[in-house]
């Protein structure tokens, strides 16, 4: 199958319909990332039908849970290879998306991709989300928080729910395997504001991947402790 059929198809499976520019820009995008990946690790995915289902798909089934996307203001925690960002901001050109992540290189290379594929009211930034958690451009003000990282629900909860606003959200991707995982944030989620929403479980459409979506609805102000100093949400999550 030619490579846009293949994107086309397999975005269509979850109900996404994009036009002849943004599909463009999700090809330029994959081979931007597979050429800097010979240089830097960026993902250890790299054949097209993978890298589409694996990181493409698996960014915008996100609209599965959170089905207004239009015009949100939208922080991607730990972007890496920015997913679920860039796919984000490909998919639904009026959101203005923030890209965090705590390596230089790889937000260089995130800034080279926004130029090329000529993408408006998107910024990358370096930084540690426990710095830019605790300064007043950023703390607060965000409707939605995403991420892809990999860390354990509480401490990434820490990490995010300071910057989302009162009734927004923070959405965790996850495995399909999280249910400890989930009890042992509770405690968390509530301490910083939050209350988890919803869980939705599903299958990878095009692959056998078990996701979950751990949705988290921002209902009180986070306490100004937090986020903590660097590395504590990591060693010591909250309990």
């Amino acid at each position: 199958m030619h490579a846009i059929e293949l994107l086309e198809d397999s975005l269509l499976k979850i109900g996404l319909t994009l036009n002849s520019k943004q599909i463009e820009q999700f090809i330029k995008y994959y081979d931007m990332l597979i050429e800097k990946n010979k240089v830097m690790n960026l993902t250890a995915i790299t054949e097209f039908e993978e890298v589409i289902n694996k990181h493409f798909v698996d960014s915008l089934s996100i609209i599965k849970v959170y089905k207004t996307m239009e015009e949100k203001k939208v922080l991607d925690m730990g972007t890496g290879a920015g997913f679920p960002g860039i796919p984000l901001k490909i998919a639904f050109p009026s959101l203005n998306i923030t890209l965090l992540d705590s390596l230089n290189k790889r937000v260089n290379f995130l800034n080279d991709v926004v130029s090329e594929l000529d993408l408006k009211n998107i910024q990358a930034i370096h930084g540690r989300a426990e710095d830019f958690g605790k300064d007043i451009n950023f703390r607060g003000q965000y409707d939605l928080c995403v991420s892809r990282a990999v860390a354990k629900l509480s401490t990434l909860s820490e990490y995010c729910l300071p910057y989302v606003k009162i009734n927004g959200y923070f959405i965790s991707y996850k495995s399909g395997n999280i249910e400890e995982e989930l009890e042992e944030s509770k405690r968390a989620i509530k301490v910083l504001g939050g209350e988890i929403d919803l869980v939705d479980r599903f299958n990878l459409p095009g692959t056998d991947m078990e996701r979950s979506f751990i949705v988290i609805k921002k209902i009180l102000t986070t306490p100004k402790i937090y986020p903590r100093s660097a590395g504590k949400p990591t060693k010591e999550p909250i309990k």
